[in-house]
C-alpha cells in the first residue's frame, strides 16, 4: 500500500485564477475562499482569481496561497485521498500544518497574513536580497559565503538549486564570487525583503506573540518542518518551530529525502503550478509524483491512486 505525502508550495507559485475553478465547483472550497474574506476583511475572490497588482506582494500572497491550497485540499479530501504525512515549503507549511490537524484552517489563513505583513515591513526596501544559485553543490556555496557577512541560505530547494539570502550589498558580493567559484548561473530574485534570513529574527519573534492566540491541536499524522527536516509528532513544538521558521533556512531537499526515508513513495503536490514537482526530479526519481492544480487534476490523480 501507497505511503502519501501531501507537499504544498511556497511563494512564488501564486497565480491569478489559482483555485477558480475549484470555487465555481465544490461547496466546501467556496466556503474557504468566503471565510477567508470575511476574517481577513479581503476580497479573496478578487485577489486569487483577478489579474491585479497586489498578488505578488508578501502582505497578500501569503494569505491568498494558503487559502488557495486548503480549499483545493478540502476537494482532494472528497475525493478519499488521504495523506500519511504532509510538508510545505515556507508558507506552504501552515497548509501542512492544518491539513496534519494541528491548526484550524481559520488560524492558518489568519497567522500567515500576519506573518506576511511582517516579513515585508521588518527590513527597509532595497536593504534586503536573495539570490537563486544554479548548478552548484550546497557545500561549495556554504564555503564561499561563510566569510561573506550578512549573507545566508535561504533555501535548499534541490540539487543544483540554492538560494541565498541577507543584506544587498552581501549578495551582490556573493554572486560574483560564486560565479568566480563555478556556479552556473546565479539569479537575483524579484523578492521584497531577504526572507530566511537572520535578519528576520525579530519578525520571528513578532509572530510568536501572535501565535498566543492560536489554539493549536492535537497532530493527526506528522509533519516535517522546514527548519530541521524532521518528523513533528508533538504539537507543543509546533510554535516554537514557526517562529524559528522565518528567519531560518528551508531545508526542502533535507524534508523530502527524510519522507523518502521513512517510506514515502507517493507525493502529491496541491497548489498552483508545479514548482515541488520540479525538484523532486532532481531530487528522486524513484517515488510517484502527483499535482493538483487544477478542478481536472483531481479526478486524474484519485483514479490513479486508487
Amino acid at each position: 500500500m501507497s505511503k502519501i505525502a501531501f507537499i504544498y508550495p511556497g511563494q512564488g507559485a501564486q497565480k491569478a485564477g489559482m483555485g477558480k475553478d475549484f470555487y465555481e465547483n465544490s461547496e466546501s472550497a467556496r466556503a474557504v475562499f468566503d471565510r477567508a474574506s470575511e476574517i481577513l476583511d479581503l476580497d479573496m475572490k478578487e485577489l486569487c482569481f483577478e489579474e491585479n497588482d497586489r498578488l505578488d506582494l508578501t502582505e497578500y500572497t501569503q494569505a491568498a496561497l494558503v487559502t488557495t491550497c486548503l480549499a483545493m485540499t478540502k476537494v482532494v479530501s472528497e475525493h478519499g485521498i488521504r495523506p500519511d504525512v504532509t510538508a510545505g515549503l515556507s508558507l506552504g507549511e501552515y497548509c501542512a500544518i492544518a491539513v496534519a490537524g494541528g491548526m484550524s484552517g481559520e488560524d492558518a489563513i489568519r497567522t500567515v497574513r500576519k506573518r506576511g505583513i511582517l516579513m515585508q515591513n521588518t527590513v527597509p526596501a532595497g536593504e534586503g536580497a536573495m539570490a537563486a544559485v544554479l548548478g552548484m553543490e550546497a557545500s561549495a556555496i556554504e564555503e564561499v559565503i561563510e566569510d561573506i557577512e550578512g549573507v545566508t541560505i535561504a533555501n535548499y530547494n534541490c540539487p543544483g538549486q540554492i538560494v541565498i539570502t541577507g543584506v544587498t550589498a552581501g549578495v551582490e558580493d556573493a554572486s560574483e564570487k560564486l560565479k568566480a567559484a563555478g556556479a552556473k548561473r546565479v539569479v537575483m530574485l524579484n523578492v521584497s525583503g531577504p526572507f530566511h534570513s537572520p535578519l528576520l529574527k525579530s519578525a520571528g519573534e513578532e509572530l510568536l506573540k501572535e501565535l498566543e492566540n492560536v489554539e493549536i491541536h492535537k497532530l493527526e499524522i506528522p509533519y516535517v518542518t522546514n527548519v530541521t527536516a524532521e518528523y513533528v509528532q508533538n504539537e507543543e513544538e509546533i510554535k516554537g518551530l514557526l517562529g524559528q521558521q522565518v528567519s531560518s533556512s528551508v531545508r526542502w531537499e533535507q524534508s523530502i529525502r527524510k519522507m523518502i526515508e521513512e517510506g514515502v513513495d507517493t507525493f502529491v503536490e496541491i497548489g498552483p503550478g508545479k514548482t515541488l514537482a520540479g525538484f523532486m526530479r532532481k531530487i528522486s526519481r524513484d517515488v510517484a509524483m502527483y499535482n493538483i492544480g487544477t478542478w481536472e487534476d483531481v479526478e486524474k490523480v484519485a483514479e490513479a491512486l486508487k
